[in-house]
This record gives C-alpha cells, sequence and structure tokens, in this order.
C-alpha cells in the first residue's frame, strides 16, 4: 500500500460554495442528451537495461453524456493496475488490468468550469511535474477564466489509494488541497504558480515556458516540497521541425527534458510517472503520424536515470465518435 490512511472531513462538503463561485447558468441550452466516445490503443516494445524486454498494450477509452450545453457526465477507463501506469503486458500472468479510474460531473461556461465526483489530475495540459495522467482525484475542481489570460484554480478532495481497483472506493484517504494561479503574457511567454498539499506533504510548484517561435517551446519547471528539504526540477523543450526524403516534407514532433528529484522528496514523486524516479534523469521522444486517414501515429523515446536506460518504441491508433 503507497499512502497511508488516515480520516478526513468529505470534500464533499465544498461543493455549493464553489458552483456558487461557478456562476452556474440556469438558462443552459436544452439539447437532447448526446453521447460520444474517444478510444486510443497503444502498443509498445519495452526494453529495460535491468530487466528483459517486453511488449505492451495500452487501452485509453474517454465516454462523455452532454445532458445540456453546460452539463456533462464524463467518464475514463483505462488498461493497468496503477495510478501512474497503464500498460498491461502481453504473455503476463496479470495482463488483463482494465479499471474505470473517473467518473465525474463537469459544467462548463464562458467564465470557467467546474468538475465534482472522481475527477481527473489536471485541469488542461499536463506538466511534465504533474501528477499522472492516468490518475484520480475524488473531489471537486473550479477553474475559473479572469481577464488578461489568466485563470485561478481551487481543487479540494482526497488522493485515494494508488491501486487503480480502488479507484472508486471513497472515504478514508489523504487529504488533497490545490490553488493555482496561469496567466499568459503575450504571444510567447506563459507561467504557472501553485500550492498542494497531499501525502501528508505541502509543495509550492512553479512553472515558466517560452515559445521559442512557431513551432518550439522550451520550460523549466520546480517543485520545492516546503515541509522538508526536497525538490523536484524539469528543464526542456517540445516542438516540430520537417524531415526531407524523397523530396517529401515530413513533419516530426519532439520531446526531451532533464529532470532531478531529491531522493527525500517523498511518495509524490512516484505518482508523476512509473520509471523516472530520484536522482539524475532525462527523456527524449520523437513521434510522427503514419496515416492521418486512420489516425495512427508511432513513437520512439529513451529514458535514463542514473544507471538505469529504457529504450520505447510503438504506435497508437485513435478512435472517436
Amino acid at each position: 500500500m503507497l499512502f497511508r490512511v488516515k480520516q478526513v472531513r468529505n470534500p464533499f462538503l465544498f461543493i455549493l460554495p464553489l458552483i456558487a463561485i461557478a456562476g452556474t447558468n440556469a438558462h443552459a441550452e436544452q439539447i437532447a442528451p448526446t453521447f460520444s466516445q474517444k478510444l486510443d490503443i497503444q502498443v509498445r516494445y519495452d526494453n529495460r537495461s535491468n530487466r528483459p524486454s517486453r511488449e505492451q498494450y495500452r487501452l485509453r477509452y474517454y465516454p462523455s453524456l452532454a445532458i445540456t450545453s453546460a452539463w456533462s457526465v464524463n467518464s475514463f477507463v483505462v488498461t493497468g493496475d496503477d495510478f501512474s501506469s497503464s500498460h498491461n503486458t502481453f504473455g503476463s500472468d496479470n495482463t488483463d488490468y482494465l479499471y474505470a479510474r473517473r467518473l465525474y460531473l463537469r459544467h462548463e461556461s464562458e467564465s470557467g468550469k467546474t468538475e465534482l465526483g472522481i475527477i481527473p489530475t489536471y485541469k488542461g495540459r499536463v506538466s511534465s511535474t504533474g501528477l499522472s495522467k492516468d490518475g484520480w482525484i475524488t473531489g471537486v475542481r473550479h477553474v475559473k477564466q479572469l481577464q488578461n489570460d489568466t485563470a485561478i484554480e481551487i481543487v479540494f478532495g482526497q488522493l485515494v489509494n494508488a491501486e487503480a481497483s480502488e479507484a472508486f472506493n471513497i472515504g478514508g484517504e489523504d487529504e488533497y488541497f490545490e490553488i493555482e494561479y496561469s496567466a499568459k503574457m503575450g504571444q510567447r511567454h506563459s507561467y504557472e504558480a501553485s500550492f498542494e498539499r497531499m501525502l501528508n506533504g505541502t509543495f509550492a510548484r512553479a512553472e515558466y515556458r517560452l515559445r521559442i517561435n512557431e513551432q518550439d517551446t522550451a520550460f523549466i519547471e520546480l517543485v520545492q516540497r516546503t515541509d522538508e528539504s526536497a525538490a523536484k526540477v524539469v528543464v526542456g523543450t517540445s516542438g516540430e521541425f520537417a524531415a526531407s526524403a524523397f523530396n517529401t516534407s515530413y513533419p516530426i514532433e519532439y520531446f526531451a527534458y532533464y529532470s532531478y528529484i531529491d531522493s527525500s522528496f517523498g511518495e509524490r514523486a512516484e505518482l508523476i510517472e512509473d520509471f523516472l524516479g530520484t536522482g539524475h534523469g532525462g527523456s527524449l521522444e520523437f513521434s510522427g503520424v503514419l496515416s492521418e486517414k486512420h489516425d495512427v501515429e508511432w513513437f520512439i523515446r529513451a529514458d535514463v536515470v542514473d544507471s538505469v536506460s529504457r529504450l520505447l518504441a510503438g504506435v497508437k491508433l485513435s478512435f472517436e465518435s
């Protein structure tokens, strides 16, 4: 068991004041309920220097029911058995993990959005120092859009057991709180600053992003644990370049970063991703489109942390209706 369990106040006590802040539009356009869904399928080869290679697959399923133009019910079903892990291994005795990890109500308006239930760990783009994209929080999130491309986010809730099979078990988890301010400064600069409390620790997080040109962005992220002398820092860049072959230009996306996590950073490090743990690490990934018509992509990624390396290569298919 990853987390130390303690009894906390029910996060749903915060629902009413947050919905009041959200300014719920009682005159939302009435529409016939509309169901939509998206399915992402990934197959990859995983070769690590400290164990035999393996072949894995991942399914991410996103069903959504729009009740009105403002209100919707959303869920998330994914393979894997851990908060930050979403792959099953072919040929393994335990290769059939598939769990619903989220179920929540969302209200959206011009002024922001409110989410209630077992909600995502993110409000939009997932940062390199943020919690895993495949994770969950039991509680409520409100994002308020302010003037001049700024926003404030507040999350109250509980961070549940790290086992995916326990995602819907409510009660007796660790308290979770987050407040974040984000802003854009013109077309090139943006930043975020937040304070978090989780897993019996408190954290201050800052992120700065610089748009170098139309294709490339550089970023730096820092998470400082305020109750311990420990931090995580990430410096990286992402973007797109064109590779030429046979008089044809082929766009390739890349994502590269260096990270360092203090050994005393705590359990939060395990909830970010399933490989880059404490110490010095780095990652370099390239990806591109194999078929626009069928929405098929390829990727190759190399990771290293201290003396352990990993090579990933695979394809991803997406279906949406």
